[in-house]
């Protein structure tokens, strides 16, 4: 990459996996092949990039499953005392969520209240040891206003050049 990180790229509408049917599941299912190579890349990782659009308020139901596949117990946390206390397993790595609307990002933050990146964030992301996680929302995507998407471009590809 130019700004001279190396990167692994996971696409999870590429992926083939099935959707978690049970809690048992969950807990003790063997994760298929894809979530094992998407675990690996993960757990590979220092810094961990979220881009997805906006639907119906919140993120894609394909990537909502992936999360349930990728970041279960072993993987993301570890069971410790019977169920009461956990390990987070992904600690000392950091994430941005890039969120991708057709709204102004201020009317998603303010009156919606950002409420899916609250739930990536402090659900999933910050609950297995990530930290810090940076948001980014961007806004009124479907305009066609070449400027605003050059802008918007610009801004994700200058998050890569920088410390996070």
């Amino acid at each position: 990459m130019a700004s001279g990180h190396t990167v692994r790229q996971i696409n999870v509408a590429e992926l083939d996996f099935p959707l978690l049917q049970s809690k048992n599941e969950f807990d003790h299912g063997a994760p298929c092949e894809a979530i094992r190579n998407a675990q690996n890349d993960i757990r590979w990782a220092d810094h961990c990039v979220v881009i997805y659009p906006l639907w119906l308020g919140a993120m894609p139901a394909l990537l909502k499953g992936f999360f349930e596949q990728v970041f279960r117990p072993g993987f993301a946390i570890s069971e410790e005392d019977s169920g009461t206390r956990f390990e987070k397993l992904m600690k000392g790595k950091s994430a941005r969520i890039i969120v991708t609307m057709g709204m102004p990002a201020v009317v998603y933050r303010w009156f919606f209240k950002a409420h899916s990146v609250k739930n990536l964030k402090r659900n999933i992301l910050t609950f297995c040891g990530f930290g810090p996680v940076k948001t980014s929302l961007i806004g009124n995507v479907h305009e066609n206003n070449e400027d605003h998407l050059h802008l918007a471009v610009c801004k994700v590809a200058h998050l890569g050049n920088i410390a996070q």
